[in-house]
């Protein structure tokens, strides 16, 4: 019995929260005459790291938020926020952007286990019934 509180309790301590987004954290979301632009790259980048995993995970999703602000049509800002989120974006920064934030703080690199990956889908899917942006 006494096994079983200790892994609903453990279970309930590392469920991932809700899904947030604030679009391009400390960067903007766009140019003057198309303040949005690139927020849905953004956004995608936000998804995987609010979900976290791996290092090489990670590298995987740098470089698609640096392809897609690129054919976005800013390369230059591409590199800038690549360069941004490599320096800023550590698991072990208590932050709100960095990867994997939407576990506890110090999950580090890791993969997720197949019981971590559905909580992700049916959180993520569960986050739409709700406002996605503003990380609180």
């Amino acid at each position: 019995m006494l096994l079983c509180c200790f892994k609903t309790t453990c279970t309930d301590v590392y469920a991932i929260d809700k899904f947030r987004t604030d679009g391009c954290s400390l960067f903007p979301n766009g140019t003057f005459d198309s303040n949005a632009l690139w927020l849905h790259c953004c956004t995608e980048h936000d998804r995987a790291y609010w979900q976290g995993g791996t290092y090489n995970q990670r590298l995987e999703a740098d470089q698609q938020l640096r392809q897609c602000v690129h054919d976005a049509g800013a390369p230059f800002i591409a590199q800038l926020m690549v360069e941004g989120v490599r320096l800023g974006g550590s698991p072990f920064f208590p932050t709100t952007y960095r990867w994997g934030y939407g576990w506890p703080w110090l999950r580090g690199y890791k993969p997720l286990t197949p019981d971590e990956q559905a909580d992700v889908t049916k959180t993520y899917q569960e986050s739409f019934n709700g406002n996605t942006h503003s990380k609180d």
